[in-house]
C-alpha cells in the first residue's frame, strides 16, 4: 500500500490537532468496531468557520484525512464547508489506496456532524441543511 507524500506529511505532522473548549459545534463519527473514530470541533463566527480542531483514533489515512479536512474548512462559510466532499479530500491528498477511501468519507461526515451539532445548538433543525450523517456501523465501506 503506497501513500502519497501529502498523506505522509499530514500523518507525520497533522494540522489542527486538539480540542476547542469553546466549540460551537462538535461532531463524532466512526466507532471502535470499524477502528477509526473522528471527533471534530468547529468555531463559527458570522457563518464562517474560524477555527477547527480534531482528535482521531485510527490509521495514518484517518489522521491525514482529518488533518486536511480541517485545513479545507477553516475560513469557509458553513455552506462552503458542507460542499467539501470526500473526493475533494482525496484529491487534496493526491489520492488514497482503495482500502482507505472510507477514511475520506469519515472526514466528510465528521465535518457534517460538527455542523449539525452547531445548528442544533442554535435551535435549528440541521436535517434539511446537512442531511443524513453516516455514523459508521461497522458495515462494508466503513473500515
Amino acid at each position: 500500500m503506497l501513500y502519497s507524500d501529502k498523506v505522509m506529511e499530514h500523518f507525520a505532522n497533522p494540522r489542527n490537532v486538539g480540542e476547542l473548549a469553546d466549540a460551537d459545534g462538535i461532531g463524532e463519527v466512526g466507532n471502535a468496531k470499524c477502528g477509526d473514530i473522528m471527533k471534530m470541533y468547529i468555531k463559527v463566527d458570522n457563518g464562517i468557520i474560524t477555527d477547527c480542531k480534531f482528535k482521531t483514533f485510527g490509521c495514518g489515512a484517518a489522521i491525514a484525512t482529518s488533518s486536511v479536512s480541517t485545513e479545507l474548512i477553516i475560513g469557509k462559510t458553513i455552506d462552503e464547508a458542507l460542499k467539501i466532499s470526500n473526493k475533494e479530500v482525496i484529491a487534496t491528498l493526491d489520492g488514497l489506496p482503495a482500502q482507505k477511501l472510507h477514511c475520506s468519507v469519515l472526514a466528510e461526515q465528521a465535518v457534517k456532524s460538527a455542523v449539525s451539532d452547531y445548528y442544533k445548538r442554535q435551535g435549528v433543525d440541521p436535517y434539511p441543511i446537512v442531511g443524513d450523517i453516516q455514523k459508521c456501523t461497522g458495515d462494508a465501506g466503513c473500515g
